[in-house]
């Protein structure tokens, strides 16, 4: 009997450390959002969204037998944090791909570490420099502001309005935008008549409207996040001023309804369809997606999800699909990312290239508008 019972145990064993020798290695995405500080309302929905899309991979089985393992980091939406953070994901935690920064500025600071470590990065910030020029390593699933400018002048130009002022906040974000709003303005046969700036933490915007006010704009547009658009709408409410109020896509989600209240109503800006997807049309390739992704988010956090949630599913979702291609390792997933074609995603359709690391095209965008505290879509 003994020796038949030690012949039986080591039979289990045996199976047991074949079965562990055939089981496939977890694959390791890093992560890097705003989780607190600031761009909070940016950084929070990102890894909610990313946490929520990763553990439902997982318990329907993982991709190809792998599992995906998530290791996120809150970088406050510091750039010298973001960049320590990166550091580590690479070196320490041994991450083959990174999803995020938050922010424009930190993508950048991050940049020239997943460069140097060969480690593929889909950011999920829109500053067009973040792609352009084309970077071997980096990605982005957030709109181009490029994009988002191009749809705020063509509304401008179809109802004749040529004279516009323009006032963006003086960080990475604001700076890529104000440079897009000049690049692009001739184009459509835009006059900038008044050019101005914000700092991150003003917490009053008077004077920059004022001065406004007393210019010949026919319109003004805004570019920035949170918190500072919304005072730029209380501030335009209280003086008076009555021309249209444009913002970036920087604010597209109810958190910019929340803190500008009542001055929110009327304003207007590009956004994913990701706000409005109930009312697209059944044939709107993205509607799937994106239904679904609202209906997820709001099963797991009573909350809506959001154009900047959408982002971090996206990116989840573009490394699954690398991994379904068979590819496991960082240049193996960057490679299938590039070849990524199709993919109807929250943000848009992605049609990645080796000359194209942004992959989407003007509509990805919508032009929407506050009416009764929530969006419509602008006809």
């Amino acid at each position: 009997m003994r020796i038949r019972f030690v012949t039986f145990m080591t039979m289990v064993v045996s199976l047991c450390i074949t079965t562990a020798s055939f089981a496939a290695a977890p694959i390791k995405i890093g992560a890097l959002f705003a989780i607190t500080g600031p761009a909070a309302f940016l950084g929070e929905p990102e890894r909610n969204t990313a946490k929520m899309v990763v553990d439902e991979i997982n318990k329907a089985g993982g991709v190809k037998g792998h599992l995906l393992e998530l290791v996120a980091y809150d970088t406050s939406g510091d750039a010298t944090k973001a960049v320590q953070l990166a550091t580590r994901l690479i070196k320490d935690d041994k991450v083959v791909a990174i999803i995020g920064p938050s922010t424009t500025g930190e993508t950048m600071a991050v940049i020239p570490v997943v460069e140097k470590d060969h480690i593929p990065l889909i950011s999920c910030s829109a500053g067009s420099k973040i792609t352009d020029p084309v970077k071997h390593w980096v990605f982005k699933t957030a709109q181009n502001d490029t994009l988002a400018v191009g749809k705020i002048y063509e509304y401008l130009q179809r109802h004749k309005q040529s004279k516009v002022a323009i006032l963006t906040v003086s960080d990475g974000f604001g700076a890529s935008g104000r440079e897009q709003l000049k690049a692009q303005a001739g184009k459509y046969g835009i006059s900038i008549v008044s050019d101005d700036t914000y700092g991150p933490k003003d917490t009053d915007m008077t004077a920059q409207l004022t001065k406004i006010r007393g210019s010949q704009a026919q319109a003004i547009i805004c570019w920035g996040t949170n918190p500072g658009p919304a005072l730029i709408a209380k501030n335009a409410r209280q003086l008076g001023i009555r021309i249209p109020l444009f913002m970036s896509h920087g604010v597209s989600s109810k958190k910019f309804i929340e803190l500008a209240g009542e001055a929110a109503e009327g304003i207007r800006l590009p956004s994913g369809k990701v706000l409005v997807a109930d009312m697209l049309s059944k044939s709107d390739a993205q509607k799937k997606s994106l239904m679904a992704f609202v209906k997820d988010y709001n099963n797991h956090y009573r909350a809506e999800g959001d154009h900047f949630g959408g982002h971090a599913w996206d990116a989840v979702m573009l490394i699954k699909t690398a991994v379904e291609q068979g590819a496991t390792s960082a240049a193996s997933i960057r490679d299938q990312l590039e070849k990524t074609r199709n993919f109807h995603g929250i943000g848009g359709t992605f049609n990645y290239s080796a000359q194209d690391h942004a992959g989407l095209g003007k509509d990805a965008f919508v032009l929407v508008e506050v009416k009764n505290k929530d969006w419509v879509i602008v006809k």
